[in-house]
């Protein structure tokens, strides 16, 4: 089995960043209507932090980024998530396309792929990243299946066919026991059968480092871009991205290294700047 069950797909990094290796920077949103952290008074706080936070990615030189329910802890499972979260999202990304010209993605968290894919079509967003596409995980919030089947028929039904999937192969914050007799090209090969567009490699939580071998291990296996999900810091960001086509990066560019703290504005410059060694070193070798 390989890529070629279905036509060649266009690389949908290069053509939604307008980048080579683009960096995908994380706006974690505070919490919103329906968690349990949410105190009320609407959506003002959740707007002024996740401006902030887009305008330093921007100002830093970050090619996109993906909006996150990450402080709706304790995360619902996907048929739990809520009209609320839905909407709330949707209207902070409208606010957002306000202050930013970057493109913009949506993970709805936990593994929220319709609701994602909801708030991009009526926000007109180019992506929504999945955590869980294809097997099934015991994650922190219990047994949870992949979403593909569901996703691409509502996807379909919304005419969504511009949104496209950027989606784990390995999910972070899992337990990997259900699938263990599937090795790591298996499971990339189930990925592409389930027509991800863009596939993503992690580490085994948020802010753990993605190994070489997790991203040359689905490389080898694909056409489709693949990209790193997490642990990307400025000490390995020349490094991975040398291999890789590009990376999701939150918590090393907050202050303190933290996802729940604000976005320096400094930090993504410094990162960015060995993200250009990278680059430069990818367009010497086609050279």
């Amino acid at each position: 089995m390989s890529d070629k069950i279905f036509p060649k797909k266009p690389n949908y990094i290069t053509s939604i960043f307008q980048k080579n290796k683009p960096v995908i920077g994380m706006i974690h949103l505070k919490p919103l209507p329906g968690a349990p952290h949410y105190k009320g008074g609407g959506l003002k706080e959740v707007y002024e932090w996740a401006v902030k936070d887009a305008e330093a990615l921007e100002a830093g030189g970050a090619d996109g980024f993906i909006i996150e329910n990450a402080w709706d802890l304790p995360f619902s499972k996907p048929e739990d998530i809520g009209y609320e979260t839905v909407t709330s999202m949707t209207a902070v990304a409208e606010k957002l396309k306000q202050y930013t010209s970057l493109p913009i993605g949506i993970n709805c968290l936990a593994n929220g792929a319709v609701q994602g894919l909801s708030v991009a079509c009526a926000a007109d967003l180019p992506f929504v990243r999945v955590n869980q596409w294809v097997n099934a995980y015991i994650a922190n919030e219990g047994f949870v299946e992949g979403a593909s089947a569901k996703a691409m028929r509502y996807r379909s039904t919304i005419k969504g066919e511009n949104i496209k999937l950027f989606t784990d192969v390995h999910v972070k914050h899992g337990s990997h026991s259900i699938v263990a007799d599937r090795s790591l090209s298996d499971q990339t090969h189930d990925a592409i059968f389930f027509d991800s567009d863009v596939l993503i490699a992690t580490g085994t939580r948020t802010g753990s480092e993605t190994q070489s071998e997790e991203i040359l291990g689905i490389k080898d296996h694909t056409e489709l871009p693949v990209i790193i999900g997490s642990g990307m810091d400025i000490k390995n960001a020349h490094r991975l991205l040398s291999i890789a086509d590009g990376c999701i990066v939150g918590s090393s560019l907050k202050k303190e290294n933290k996802w729940w703290e604000p976005v320096s504005k400094d930090k993504v410059k410094l990162f960015m700047d060995e993200v250009e060694k990278a680059r430069e070193g990818e367009t010497a070798l086609d050279g």
